[in-house]
């Protein structure tokens, strides 16, 4: 018989980790759901979950009675809650005994799984504890096994008997923000004072402000635990030290032991995923990929959750076909049947749709490619046109970059992270990086990516021979290039353009640019050279800084933007929002410089920070602004020499939004009016005296 530990489980079963598919959702106690990776993945969570448990276990007086667990779908609630009462059931030694019944009652053999199990969980413990109960809600949106009432309402009723003083028990809720949100909503409009209280500091402390109170134990409930799951990356290293959980999900997902021996898989040495994984494999790449994910996290302000990097990881190392065609949803059979088609367009076959483009999807299945995936999706119906008039339509690599173009514009990602793949591949593509950028492929190698497109622009074959000595762009790739290199070859021939030169000249240029696009890509993913790369780094030091240092500079130079020398003004004429009256009609209340600085955020019992807050103005009027990556990109390209009055509609926006935001209490601050005046449109300027308000001359501004 085959040893079942020796077949290669990947990349097959890497299909699975989609989260459309079986493994991608997961089940309370349900071997067979949603735990892609099989291994417990490391997180912040579960270091205080485990330690969580252990004050539990030893009956410590510090420990919360009451765990939420605070998020959206996909960023792993359930998977805490199943390894946590794993870690529970050894700490009291019920020796299994709470892992069955816990299963039995979230696995019903009949009816839907209740929102709400409750167990004395005290009885089966070593030594027992017959007051101690346990009483765990998977998803705080569920009302089955509820009498009448809202979420909501089954929220705050579970909230105040859990709090009640005469109750030893514990209580353990995955709730997501919508279900938070409500059951505030309605213990205020139930007049329910002390549930609203405590609503609103839980609500107040998965905040992102900077003066959000502490989760964990939740600020003036030394009873209660609260941590937001989504709001910590899940690309930073844990605060043990450990490697980040999206650094342990990779390494699974390219787990060496998991996949077929190198070149035995059907497709051998072309297979994409079986190179992507070895590729992966690589420190320089993985760190690259990782890298740059977090870099789109930083940029776009959106966080991956599990389900999202279970999804991405699959489509990279596994391709997405339709599940429909239930043939192709094995990857490396799929890879093996276009390297068979691949071989009739070698051949001159009759040109068709499989054969001709079979070696352009087997190009475009290499993780870097799948990651950065956009082309010119436009190009397809006029390149056939062009290339019936040139009598191409017999040439393989002609027709099967017209079919490979035209096939962008059907459906081709996976609808689970279509968006962000999306908004990544448009934001980061190395294609777009700055032509005056020197990428190191080695020790020994070093391009300025100018020099790539120059030589790309002569020929294909001056570009492919350029780069190829560097030995960085794979097999599949060199081999699609020498056949863009012949058509371009062709294609300069005098004899073929005679006829039609400017359109030969024009699929030249298509050519050339789909192969230099496709080399910048190779080369730019696996050495972290992508649009912006400089400056997104930077940003990313800027907010993992514990010193400060570099958002200090960023304060210096949004003060500067707020301010007008050594004022600040504040329209009395208009509301926010309104354009300016013409100079004369306007009235300014001008008032010392309002300073920006870093503001100072609680680390201590909350997660780390996403992103950082800069504190602009002094006392009452002060207000708290978030450092986007817009906003940092902005104050750089001013320092470059950019005009503030060519900054991003949305800079200027966020800038007019905290003006205003400044404003209002700046109006009703008696510490800050002692020093202001009112300059008006006709040059007069009026400033406050000790009983009344007097004129003080004309204005600097006539």
């Amino acid at each position: 018989m085959t040893d079942q530990a020796s077949v290669p489980q990947f990349p097959l079963q890497l299909l699975s980790w989609a989260g459309n598919r079986a493994g991608g959702v997961r089940r309370l106690f349900d071997e067979k759901s949603g735990r892609p990776s099989e291994a417990v993945i490391t997180t912040n969570l579960l270091s205080k979950l485990k330690e969580w448990c252990k004050e539990i276990a030893a009956e410590s007086r510090n420990a919360a009675r009451v765990v939420l667990l605070v998020g959206g779908p996909g960023n792993g609630k359930t998977d805490a809650i199943e390894t946590t009462m794993e870690w529970l059931d050894a700490e009291l030694g019920c020796a299994g005994a709470l892992i069955q019944e816990l299963s039995r009652s979230f696995r019903p053999l009949e009816g839907k799984v209740p929102r709400l199990v409750q167990i004395n969980v005290g009885v089966l413990a070593a030594p027992r504890r017959p007051e101690l109960s346990l009483s765990v809600v998977q998803d705080a949106s569920v009302v089955a096994g509820t009498v009448g009432g809202s979420a909501a309402e089954n929220l705050i009723n579970e909230l105040e008997n859990a709090l009640q003083e005469d109750v030893a028990g514990l209580y353990l809720c995955c709730v997501n923000r919508g279900v938070l949100d409500d059951a505030l909503i309605a213990a205020t409009e139930a007049c329910r004072s002390k549930a609203r209280a405590l609503l609103e500091k839980v609500t107040r402390s998965v905040s992102l402000f900077p003066d959000a109170p502490s989760c964990w134990p939740l600020d003036g409930y030394p009873q209660i635990a609260v941590w937001p799951m989504d709001m910590e990356s899940l690309l930073v290293e844990n605060r043990d030290g450990s490697v980040s959980p999206a650094t342990q999900v990779l390494r699974r997902a390219t787990d060496a032991n998991l996949w077929p021996v190198a070149d035995t898989c059907e497709a051998g040495s072309r297979c994409p995923f079986c190179t992507s994984r070895e590729q992966l494999s690589h420190a320089r790449e993985e760190n690259s990929l990782l890298t740059m994910l977090r870099w789109f996290e930083l940029e776009s302000g959106k966080r991956w959750s599990f389900r999202d990097l279970f999804s991405l990881f699959s489509y990279l190392l596994a391709g997405h076909r339709h599940e429909s065609r239930a043939s192709e949803l094995a990857p490396c059979s799929w890879a093996a049947s276009l390297i068979t088609a691949d071989h009739d367009a070698i051949r001159n076959a009759k040109p068709s749709a499989k054969t001709s483009s079979a070696i352009f999807e087997l190009v475009a299945a290499q993780y870097h490619h799948a990651l950065f995936h956009l082309w010119d999706r436009d190009a397809g119906p006029s390149l056939l046109k062009d290339l019936r008039e040139l009598g191409l339509q017999e040439n393989n690599t002609a027709m099967g970059l017209q079919w490979f173009l035209s096939s962008r514009r059907s459906p081709y990602l996976p609808a689970m992270i279509e968006g962000s793949l999306q908004s990544f591949s448009s934001s980061l593509d190395p294609a777009l990086a700055r032509p005056d950028a020197v990428v190191e492929v080695s020790r020994n190698t070093s391009y300025r990516l100018r020099d790539i497109d120059t030589r790309f622009s002569r020929s294909v074959s001056e570009g492919l021979e350029f780069v190829r000595k560097s030995r960085i762009l794979t097999s599949l790739e060199v081999d699609l290039l020498r056949r863009l290199a012949e058509l371009d070859t062709y294609l300069s021939r005098q004899d073929v353009r005679k006829k039609r030169p400017a359109t030969a000249t024009r699929v030249q240029r298509l050519i050339r640019d789909f192969s230099c696009r496709l080399v910048r890509r190779s080369i730019g993913v696996r050495t972290l050279m992508v649009l912006d790369a400089p400056l997104l780094n930077e940003f990313n030091k800027v907010v993992v800084d514990k010193h400060d240092d570099g958002v200090f500079e960023v304060a210096r130079e949004i003060e500067l933007l707020l301010n007008k020398n050594q004022e600040f003004e504040v329209s009395l004429t208009t509301t926010f929002g309104q354009p300016l009256p013409p100079l004369n009609l306007q009235a300014l209340l001008v008032v010392p410089r309002r300073h920006v600085q870093p503001a100072d955020p609680l680390v201590e019992g909350r997660p780390t920070a996403p992103l950082r807050f800069l504190e602009i103005g002094e006392g009452s009027s002060a207000q708290n602004v978030a450092l986007t990556y817009d906003l940092f990109k902005a104050v750089k390209d001013i320092q470059r020499g950019m005009s503030s009055s060519s900054l991003p509609k949305s800079v200027l926006a966020l800038l007019d939004t905290t003006a205003a935001r400044l404003g209002g209490p700046i109006v009703r601050d008696d510490s800050v009016l002692r020093r202001a005046e009112i300059r008006l449109g006709n040059g007069v300027t009026i400033e406050q005296r000790r009983a009344a308000f007097g004129v003080v001359g004309r204005s600097r501004r006539s």
